[in-house]
């Protein structure tokens, strides 16, 4: 189920940056924005879907720790301190 939303996500958000490549350059076209400007502005887009990529992970994985202490699962660092 996680997979098939980090999946949906994906999908998603490449729909998202096809359109706003296509509406760059549609006002690139119009001469109502530079190459420089639309270079500039897709970098930006990149590098906060790149951090916002890390942080959701890190929830992600924050998020399934606490469920594994809640239900008390073991962990491998459990069944390493019991073979020992």
């Amino acid at each position: 189920m996680l997979k098939e939303l980090l999946y949906t996500g994906m999908g998603g958000a490449l729909l998202l940056k096809e359109k706003v490549e296509e509406e760059l350059k549609k006002l690139e076209e119009k001469g109502k924005i530079s190459t420089t400007d639309t270079k500039s502005f897709l970098e930006s887009l990149k590098t906060k879907g790149e951090e916002e990529e890390k942080r959701l992970k890190e929830e992600i994985k924050s998020a399934i720790r606490e469920v594994i202490e809640e239900l008390g699962v073991a962990t491998k660092q459990d069944i390493e301190a019991l073979k020992k």
